[in-house]
């Protein structure tokens, strides 16, 4: 599965570059330095786009391809920023089987994103999972901790309603 780019615009601040930076001098001189740097940021940003990236192949004057490298290789980064409320849906065995991919559908049209973006106003991210450990309770989705299982594309407006402000 390849990373998707975010469509919306950076919006990083002065102080999490501030932050980012400090980590990356304190990390510097270490010897496989870049993967903790890189997770840092994440942590910092909550993904990781060019703009991130870029500062980090500056600041430690390596390449940016060899940043982008990394964090398109390792399944912990991820290059769109995630929603507010986190949807992930299983889609291991026993839920596929269940009837997931009809959550999926459901959810990508009264969401209006893909999976693996976020909507417009940062609220929720879609994303899908190979198994989470409930495969008893399939088809099963989470948001954020909440877990869901048992369900029908028809549970689907009810959970949103849930997380809506």
């Amino acid at each position: 599965m390849s990373k998707k780019f975010s469509t919306l615009p950076f919006q990083g601040t002065k102080q999490q570059e501030e932050e980012l930076v400090a980590v990356i001098e304190s990390l510097k001189g270490d010897p496989g330095a870049l993967m903790p740097i890189m997770q840092k940021a994440q942590d910092i940003y909550g993904y990781l786009p060019i703009e991130v990236q870029t500062i980090i192949a500056e600041h430690l004057n390596i390449p940016l391809e060899k940043v982008y490298g990394v964090a398109t290789f390792y399944a912990q980064f991820t290059l769109s920023p995630k929603g507010k409320y986190r949807i992930s849906v299983c889609l291991g065995t026993a839920c596929y089987v269940k009837g997931a991919a009809d959550l999926v559908t459901r959810l990508t049209e009264r969401l209006g994103i893909g999976v693996g973006e976020v909507t417009p106003d940062g609220k929720f991210s879609l994303d899908d999972c190979r198994c989470i450990g409930a495969c008893g309770l399939a088809p099963v989705l989470t948001v954020n901790d909440d877990v869901y299982g048992r369900l029908t594309a028809d549970d689907i407006d009810s959970i949103l309603a849930k997380y809506t402000d």
